[in-house]
């Protein structure tokens, strides 16, 4: 294992710094932490926060949080109190992520990530039987919108066409009506 410090010099200001290969760095290479410079772990690829989160397409608060929730290992800390995580939590990560974008919670992907094996499979099974069937739901719930969408925007074109600048949109009067109409009726119920 080659550990190789990456040099943060006059640059940093701007966001920019040097890398130090193998055959320009010093010759004598130590753990130590060094002012200015943070220890990369080449062959297993030790990495600090920022690096796993920008590998992961996420921020590094989001990173923080996925750990404090425990869906990542506590990462060790340097000396100098930086975490360092190995390279299978970039991994891990991208995994949680595509896991809330099929629609689990951070609950339900804890528990996932909490097994392993068969206790692992059967429980993604269950719980991608029940998001299809949410899925489904929503879906025709969006059917419908859709319909009724397409419904308002036929309605404004006819007035359009028929009245012009004089049109009155259709939608805000029908959706007046729809609002004022339960009200309307609760108020006649009460003086009954």
């Amino acid at each position: 294992m080659v550990y190789i410090p990456l040099m943060l010099d006059h640059a940093r200001e701007v966001g920019t710094h040097k890398r130090y290969s193998s055959k320009n760095s010093p010759a004598h290479l130590t753990l130590d932490s060094a002012l200015g410079c943070r220890l990369i772990f080449v062959n297993g690829q030790l990495l600090q926060i920022g690096e796993i989160a920008a590998r992961a397409g996420v921020s590094v608060d989001t990173v923080r949080y996925y750990e404090k929730r425990r869906l990542l290992p506590r990462a060790p800390r340097t000396e100098g109190g930086f975490r360092v995580f190995g390279p299978e939590a970039v991994e891990r990560v991208q995994f949680i992520k595509q896991a809330q974008d099929i629609g689990l919670s951070l609950e339900e992907i804890g528990q996932l990530l909490a097994t392993g094996g068969a206790d692992e499979c059967l429980r993604m099974r269950d719980l991608l039987r029940v998001k299809l069937r949410e899925i489904d739901e929503r879906m025709v719930l969006m059917r419908k919108f859709r319909q009724t969408l397409v419904r308002h925007l036929r309605s404004c074109e006819k007035e359009l066409d028929a009245q012009g600048e004089a049109a009155s949109c259709p939608v805000v009067v029908e959706i007046s009506h729809t609002r004022n109409a339960p009200r309307a009726a609760r108020v006649k119920e009460s003086r009954k």
